[in-house]
């Protein structure tokens, strides 16, 4: 099964065509980004073309969530996306709520023809374990985007007493966001430091669980976005607000990291 790594936009600096360009440059196979505004969406097109770039497309549910997922879904997959991403429903949905969204959504993803992997988000209705387990079992065809990262800090914990909600998740997985996270906040300031050691072998073992149960499957592709984010996600130093480290290094090293791990 071959890997294919995504670049996330989250962060970088420059022009659209500088971000995408110099993800080219760098040898990702496409890019991780939200759909861009329409009047946008004729250029951005063509500058993914240009690049020979696959696209990972973000939306991000509001208000009416089943309304919004489908307007966003449809126009996300005007451009032809590998895959959605999207952030779904909310945390302080009733179960009832919740269950309505996501049999809308995954009505529209039929329709649709395209992959989607509601991602595992604090704030959003898979923002546990448990309630992500809910769902899954009440819903068989539906997939997440898998970042655990969320889940530790929620839990507050290496998640070691969620072994089969996290084995369920990993069963439905659709793609890997890349963060290292901890049980005190969802990003280490650098996946490389040996404190984080710990942290970061658990998640490249739920990783590689993810990968291996789509090549069990007969997938013929798995995808990972190494998503440390700016500012705000990344630490910084007191008073200066400047960030510990160098973003594009972050990322870049974490998903070296996952092709030689995973390279065979």
């Amino acid at each position: 099964m071959r890997i294919q790594y995504f670049k996330a936009l989250w962060g970088m600096e420059g022009t659209l065509a500088e971000q995408v360009g110099r993800a080219a440059e760098a040898g990702y196979d496409g890019i991780e980004a939200p759909t861009p505004a329409p009047g946008q969406a004729e250029a951005f097109a063509a500058l993914l073309e240009r690049h020979g770039m696959a696209y990972i497309a973000q939306i991000f549910t509001s208000e009416d969530h089943a309304a919004s997922f489908a307007e966003r879904a449809a126009y996300a997959a005007s451009f032809k996306p590998a895959l959605i991403v999207s952030h779904s429903a909310r945390d302080c949905m009733s179960e009832a709520e919740q269950d309505r969204f996501f049999e809308a959504a995954l009505e529209t993803e039929a329709r649709l023809g395209v992959t989607v992997g509601h991602e595992t988000h604090r704030v959003r209705a898979m923002f546990t374990p448990w309630t992500t387990a809910r769902l899954l079992r009440k819903f068989p065809e539906l997939r997440i985007t898998a970042d655990f990262s969320h889940w530790m800090t929620v839990c507050e914990s290496h998640l070691e007493d969620q072994e089969e909600n996290v084995s369920l998740a990993i069963e439905r997985a659709v793609h890997i966001h890349g963060r290292i996270g901890y049980p005190e906040g969802p990003q280490v300031p650098h996946p490389a430091a040996p404190e984080y050691r710990s942290e970061l072998e658990l998640y490249l073992g739920w990783w590689g669980r993810i990968l291996n149960a789509k090549r069990l499957k007969g997938e013929a592709n798995g995808t990972f976005t190494a998503e440390f984010g700016p500012p705000g996600y990344m630490h910084t130093l007191p008073f200066t607000n400047a960030p510990v480290a160098d973003l594009w290094e972050v990322n870049h090293w974490m998903t070296d990291c996952v092709r030689e791990r995973f390279s065979q």
